[in-house]
């Protein structure tokens, strides 16, 4: 059954970014959201299985389906590949989903941030023939991708599965040429294959909601009443094959905004495009962090470094030369980070680093989707990546002929970070908190030092 477009409201509820109150979804809010937009004659909701750590799709019951016909409103979920360990896990994220939201079915449902690097996750665990089982069986209503990899596998698996009725992209007035998103490029390929586009990011998380002084001015000379996020969400709704727009409304006055722009809804004419493009030129003559805040990075860190939080910070200070140092400072410290990155960001603050040098300083191997590796020079990366070694100075254990990688020393730690999840279940467990775990603080040093003795009868045996 094809998708009735007719049907499908142009602005999209969001709900990766709730309204959030005391740590927690403040469901009064959202309550009072949800009736705006539904009142306003649009219904559709997006969701997925991690947002706001499994909660968004229990706010999904509590504010939306106990509290309206099943049938007035479109609700989208996801499949996240990152939680699929074996074919049995795809019914069991399914059925919980279920559970969580008490929808009965979903009327979308993708597979979540498809890209070049788990796409194999999908395919060996049958994921495409999974969901059309789904959909035969009524669960799922219509079935589709959202998207974060190259062209080249977009057209792939759209040969491959001709079953796939829409696809959600990433796509915004300042990622448009971006070499990473990839955004024109994307949208060119579904509109020659007519495949019904969903919009993520329109305002790329907030970023185009509040630019620049000098390039809002140019924004507001020409419409002194409209909001700066309305341009990037006109930007997107006047391209052909855009079925719905995203927009992850996080506070009241955000849903009135958006809502008033698409219910009174003007398409850029040929002036506006122009003044748009003099925007995003002149806003990429200074370097940013590029970032959407989408907190994937966040989950998985070993560090605990709220990294959106910190490339916001950094780019605030990129942009508004003039910015309140003690504002950063208050920002920087709301963070869960490191007392390195700390104080590397304070140099940033003071203007005696680059954001580059950050990077360095935050001493990360592992890999997120932002840009930290692209910034870093290919020589640095390459070599690291050829030694795939790091000197770790763990209680003074560091020796001159023996490199301990990085991995092996996270193991070690993960091991430790479960002894003191058992201790101290009632409170979060970061890496200061690991040594406290054991009953004797000889016991990490152990099973390091017993690392490091290994490594030097293989140096000796080389030797010999």
């Amino acid at each position: 059954m094809s998708i009735d477009l007719s049907k499908m409201p142009k602005l999209g509820f969001g709900c990766m970014r709730l309204p959030v109150k005391d740590d927690e979804i403040d469901i009064e809010q959202m309550k009072e959201m949800v009736d705006l937009y539904l009142n306003a004659g649009l219904n559709y909701f997006d969701t997925a299985y991690v947002y706001h750590r499994g909660k968004s799709e229990v706010a999904i019951k509590e504010a939306i389906i106990d509290r309206y016909p099943r049938e007035s409103f479109i609700l989208a979920d996801k499949l996240p590949a990152w939680e699929i360990h074996s074919k049995e896990d795809r019914d069991r994220i399914f059925n919980e989903q279920l559970e969580r939201t008490g929808a009965g079915y979903f009327d979308m449902y993708l597979l979540h941030s498809v890209e070049d690097g788990n796409i194999h996750i999908y395919r060996e665990n049958d994921c495409f023939e999974w969901a059309k089982a789904k959909r035969d069986e009524g669960l799922i209503i219509h079935f589709g991708f959202s998207f974060h990899g190259t062209p080249g596998l977009l057209k792939e698996l759209l040969d491959e599965h001709p079953e796939v009725e829409f696809v959600q992209i990433q796509l915004n007035y300042a990622d448009w040429d971006n070499p990473k998103v990839r955004s024109g490029e994307l949208h060119q390929i579904l509109c020659e294959r007519n495949i019904p586009m969903v919009i993520m990011e329109p305002i790329k998380g907030g970023t185009l909601a509040k630019l620049r002084p000098e390039l809002e001015a140019h924004y507001l000379e020409a419409e002194p009443n409209k909001s700066i996020a309305s341009w990037a969400l006109r930007f997107v709704g006047s391209l052909p094959g855009v079925m719905t727009i995203l927009s992850g409304m996080s506070a009241l006055e955000q849903m009135k905004d958006n809502v008033n722009t698409f219910t009174h809804f003007e398409p850029l004419n040929e002036k506006e495009k122009e003044l748009i493009d003099q925007v995003v030129k002149e806003m990429f003559s200074v370097e940013q962090i590029g970032c959407t805040a989408c907190r994937y990075c966040t989950e998985g860190c070993p560090m605990n470094i709220a990294i959106p939080d910190i490339f916001r910070i950094v780019n605030e200070h990129t942009i508004y030369e003039n910015v309140d140092k003690d504002t950063l400072r208050a920002a920087l410290y709301t963070g869960d980070t490191t007392t390195l990155l700390q104080d590397a960001l304070e140099k940033v603050i003071e203007g005696y680093t680059t954001f580059k040098e950050v990077y360095r300083a935050v001493d990360i191997d592992f890999d997120i989707e932002s840009g930290i590796r692209e910034e870093i020079q290919k020589e640095e990366r390459e070599k690291a990546k050829n030694e795939n070694i790091e000197i770790i100075d763990l209680y003074d254990t560091k020796d001159n002929n023996v490199k301990i990688s990085t991995k092996e020393i996270r193991k070690i730690k993960e091991k430790a970070k479960e002894e003191a999840e058992t201790k101290y279940r009632h409170k979060k467990v970061k890496d200061n908190d690991i040594i406290d775990a054991f009953e004797d603080d000889d016991d990490l040093k152990k099973a390091v030092e017993k690392k490091k003795h290994k490594d030097k009868d293989k140096v000796k045996k080389k030797e010999k």
